[in-house]
């Protein structure tokens, strides 16, 4: 019965590699691994996996940074990229991705272009990733192509890790301090209106504004305001997935006053990681910043690049279109005339989004640090506000004693 083996072998330039086949014997595994001009050094059965851990599913950009890797390895190592593929399709454990390794095999053996394969698959291998490939077997440098989108794959992760990272944490505090708000106001608050009614008198002003509010919430208001809530969030999503909706949307969010200034600075190192990959690639200026333009993730920006892209074919430099818009900041724009007077667009580029990284490290820190008091301001302040108010009675009450 055929099992699946783990193995770790050298290839012809003495490089280290590791992967996965089946077979009915290691003998069979080193058979395989010697046509494929591969030196096995360890050759074992993998163990069983859990129930539901790997196998198939979905295809992340882990997976994809894996394959291109290993991929990129195969390839400067000599194999032939049919054989590479064969490899790879047999050793990924996400038995989905396995399967489309295998259809771009096939296409590529039935005489297609490694990057007319991908075209094939939209939504695993974006436009960026596809004509860098093409450009790298126009070159005949794909294994070095592979290794410079698999690191820009891993940056990409890593910025945007750091945004989820900066707004993760207010929302939780946030969210947490609105369910006690709430909780406080249904559960706690009725307690002391009762008690309040039961003594009479007239009650302060804070006092009746509180037990209002919270009448209001335990009742038919609660619901309606849970109501209008989901309704408001339910139509800024889909105003966001129209064309408008999505130009105003990213308009508001990069004039916010804290939050605007860090996506600004991502859109930035962004803009300048991706085009700067597209072009030390060998991809086309003009085609690098239309795939930029549509990897960009705002609108705004999106608009600021594609009339870039149109000065460009008009025969005018990146940077005055890019001065003109207004959209990223002066720096920028004069590093990148630098670097297209001296030849060298770019390095410059990867100098800018190297430096535009730390800056997003730097401005989540800062955004961290600034919400964080605000935040327990607001809490503090408001959940104070109930209980003086709650108390105020009994104090007034202790007064005319």
């Amino acid at each position: 019965m055929p099992n699946i083996f783990k193995w770790t072998g050298k290839s012809p330039k003495g490089e280290v590699i590791k992967g996965e086949f089946t077979a009915s014997s290691k003998e069979e595994v080193q058979s395989y691994l010697r046509k494929q001009r591969i030196v096995p050094t360890k050759i074992a059965p993998k163990t069983a996996a859990p129930f539901g851990i790997g196998g198939g599913g979905s295809i992340k950009e882990k997976d994809i940074v894996i394959f291109t890797r290993q991929f990129a390895t195969m390839i400067g190592a000599g194999l032939p990229l049919v054989q590479a593929l064969d490899i790879l399709a047999k050793q990924t454990e996400n038995q989905t991705f396995a399967k489309n390794i295998s259809d771009i095999k096939g296409d590529v053996e039935g005489g297609s272009t490694f990057a007319d394969a991908l075209k094939k698959f939209p939504k695993i291998f974006s436009d960026l990733y596809i004509n860098m490939v093409a450009a790298g077997e126009a070159g005949g440098i794909l294994d070095t192509i592979l290794v410079r989108l698999a690191g820009y794959i891993e940056k990409a992760q890593a910025l945007k890790r750091k945004v989820k990272g900066a707004m993760v944490y207010p929302s939780v505090v946030m969210v947490v301090a609105v369910l006690v708000i709430v909780i406080i106001m249904i559960f706690v608050v009725p307690t002391f209106g009762k008690m309040f009614d039961t003594l009479g008198g007239t009650l302060p002003a804070p006092t009746q504004l509180i037990i209002k509010m919270s009448d209001f919430l335990a009742g038919t208001g609660g619901i309606i305001t849970l109501a209008v809530i989901i309704v408001l969030a339910v139509s800024l999503v889909q105003f966001r997935k129209t064309e408008t909706g999505q130009k105003v949307t990213d308009r508001i969010i990069l004039r916010m006053p804290v939050v605007g200034m860090l996506f600004r600075k991502v859109a930035v190192a962004k803009f300048t990681r991706t085009l700067g990959t597209l072009t030390s690639s060998g991809v086309p200026i003009l085609d690098g910043l239309n795939i930029t333009a549509r990897t960009a993730g705002n609108k705004v920006i999106e608009k600021a690049v594609l009339d870039v892209r149109q000065g460009v074919s008009e025969g005018k430099t990146i940077a005055e279109p890019l001065t003109e818009s207004k959209v990223f900041p002066p720096m920028v724009n004069q590093m990148i005339a630098v670097g297209e007077s001296t030849g060298a667009l770019d390095n410059m580029l990867d100098k800018i989004a190297d430096f535009y990284d730390e800056e997003v490290d730097q401005a989540v820190g800062n955004l961290t640090s600034m919400i964080e008091p605000i935040l327990m301001v607001f809490l503090g302040g408001t959940i104070g506000f109930i209980v003086v108010a709650m108390y105020l009675p009994i104090f007034k009450l202790i007064t005319l004693i």
